[in-house]
């Protein structure tokens, strides 16, 4: 064992200040100079990540503190990035579990300790933001202790040592009571709690590759805890793949060791650290290094399944090309089998048609992640609405049922619980807050697609809502998601105020004067439950009177935009998103209206 190291992995619910209690720690083991500027939640390095206040990816850092060098790995929160936690957890001896003091355990906080425990990892309780309005921190430890307790912790797990703290204020401390100082006590309890990572520095080199990193200068990087000996720049290993068994010879050309934000080259690397090693064409998440040839592969951990897929395909609409400058089916289909080195929690086929792939995923959420990076890549493409992966077993039609928590104000109780009975949900308790309701239910995941918008919508944004997959259940038959129709254009050009004042008659709409529209695209929603052709591109008649119409655009409405994500849940199963770098448009699949009502007489509006 390598005393002077500790490998730890930071998990919790979204928002419950994972990556702001990392930036405390960096600062308080010395990574930051004095003077420097440093921004906030600075392992957040993704543009995505920085708007969304989420983590998506999961991150290694490391601080020097008491002349031992103690390894972060910062994991996302989302249930939708499990894969992510899953392999973190791989490289590390104990997890810092961080729970907010006024919202306590949630959700995810359920979902990553659940997996932690299986790992048989130490705990720590953080308890976190106990300067928040309200806060009950004795309440919430016991809550966190009943977590344990329902998810079969082991006595030694159960027996987890808790500090109270704020990680934005940067104090920590043992008993709440105790003065509010520096992040000190947390530091102590890792040293003291945590053990050093088990490694066998007299075997032979192995590892397991539990992360993919990439450099424009040195190609990818396999990232890992050494299991046993050391390794060093030049040496000869062999990749035992993960997929087929097949070994592959390589030379290592340079080791990496993490230190504060960023990475540092070494001539060694020693058993229990983590470390990163160039010098491979081809590895993946899952491979083993080894430097015997004999070796064999170390156990890999299976990772959830995929319980959404959905398909990404050339976009064919009549505005192709404008905006992006990749649209072609071989730079989509690239793209996308190369998204699936450093993501092991996606999968993607050619489909039986040409230019549209199937890619199976975690949740919605993921899937509009990759595709917001693809857009501010260059690409061009159409996303369809996700369909659920569903089961035969035992000659029995299955699909996947998750858990649902909304948190919503007490008035907008009976329009959920109503949305949630379309749904085919079934309440399985109801929970009264002190500023709110917090209901749960079992749902089938194609029942929860869109569910987000409709309760943000119902609270004028001010509800929550988490889930999480509970198990396949038998077909729960026709469920109804979207109560509306739509408003599609029937003429291609640039909108008119003139015409949307009159379009905006019959419903909501999505376009502003002066966009490009075209046949079959999507410009607003009709509160009935049918489509509506409308024509948003007429212009007004000039003559020689100046009419009462004039300044007719003082009475149009504001447009509603919908966010990539939104419109993914949003759109039917007859309709597609366009994603293009600068606009994201609502589309039917087949544009022109007689096809469309030629195809529904067939039966083949799909």
């Amino acid at each position: 064992m390598n005393q002077n190291i500790r490998n730890i992995a930071i998990i919790a619910h979204v928002d419950h200040g994972k990556t702001t209690l990392v930036d405390k720690l960096l600062k308080e083991g010395g990574v930051f100079r004095a003077n420097q500027q440093v921004e906030e939640r600075a392992m957040d390095s993704m543009d995505l990540e920085r708007e969304k206040g989420i983590t998506i990816k999961a991150k290694n850092t490391s601080v020097h503190w008491a002349d031992k060098i103690i390894n972060i790995v910062d994991t996302p929160g989302h249930a939708d990035f499990g894969g992510e936690v899953e392999r973190a957890l791989r490289m590390v001896d104990g997890v810092l579990l961080v729970v907010d003091a006024y919202d306590g355990p949630q959700a995810q906080t359920r979902f990553v300790l659940r997996k932690a425990l299986q790992h048989g990892l130490k705990v720590i309780i953080v308890i976190n933001k106990i300067d928040r309005d309200n806060a009950d921190p004795a309440k919430m430890y016991d809550r966190v202790l009943e977590l344990l307790m329902e998810l079969n912790a082991t006595e030694e797990q159960f027996d987890a040592p808790v500090v109270y703290g704020s990680g934005r204020d940067g104090y920590m401390m043992k008993n709440l009571g105790d003065k509010r100082e520096n992040m000190t006590p947390l530091f102590q309890t890792i040293l003291d709690h945590i053990p050093p990572p088990f490694a066998k520095p007299d075997e032979a080199f192995h590892m397991l590759v539990s992360n993919i990193d990439w450099s424009d200068y040195v190609g990818r990087i396999a990232i890992g805890k050494i299991l046993g000996g050391k390794i060093n720049v030049g040496e000869t290993v062999f990749t035992v793949r993960h997929s087929d068994g097949k070994r592959l010879r390589s030379k290592v050309t340079k080791v990496f060791e993490y230190s504060g934000l960023g990475t540092q080259e070494t001539d060694a690397g020693v058993a229990g650290n983590i470390v990163g090693l160039s010098g491979f064409e081809d590895i993946d998440i899952g491979d083993t290094l080894t430097v015997d040839e004999a070796g064999h592969a170390l156990p890999f951990t299976e990772i959830d399944p995929p319980t959404l897929e959905m398909q990404f395909a050339v976009n064919d609409g009549p505005l192709v090309g404008q905006e992006g400058k990749l649209v072609t089916s071989r730079q989509l289909r690239e793209r996308l089998f190369r998204e699936l080195k450093t993501n092991v929690s996606i999968s993607v086929d050619d489909s039986d048609r040409a230019g549209v792939f199937n890619v199976k995923a975690r949740g919605a959420m993921q899937v509009a992640v990759l595709a917001e990076t693809m857009r501010r890549e260059g690409f061009e493409f159409l996303v369809s609405r996700p369909t659920v992966i569903e089961k035969v077993i035992d000659g029995k039609r299955m699909e996947p049922y998750e858990t649902v928590w909304i948190e919503v104000p007490d008035e907008c109780v009976g329009s959920i619980m109503q949305n949630l009975a379309n749904r085919k949900g079934q309440l399985t308790n109801m929970e009264k807050l002190p500023h709110s309701t917090m209901l749960e239910a079992t749902i089938t995941t194609r029942g929860l697609i869109g569910l987000e918008i409709d309760v943000v919508n119902a609270t004028s944004g001010r509800g929550v809502t988490n889930h999480l997959f509970k198990e396949y259940g038998p077909y729960a038959g026709e469920v109804l998601t979207r109560l509306t129709g739509t408003l599609i254009a029937t003429e291609g050009g640039e909108t008119t105020a003139y015409a949307l004042i009159m379009c905006q008659e019959r419903g909501k709409l999505f376009v502003s004067p002066g966009e490009q529209v075209y046949e079959g695209m999507i410009v607003g929603e009709n509160p009935r439950n049918e489509d509506i052709s409308i024509n948003a591109v007429r212009e007004k008649k000039l003559t020689n009177f100046r009419s009462q119409g004039e300044g007719v655009g003082a009475g149009l409405t504001p447009a509603t935009k919908l966010s990539l994500e939104r419109s993914i849940e949003y759109i039917a199963a007859d309709e597609f998103v366009e994603v293009t770098p600068q606009s994201l448009r609502l589309r039917k699949r087949i544009l022109r209206a007689t096809e469309r009502r030629k195809a529904e007489r067939s039966g083949k509006s799909e």
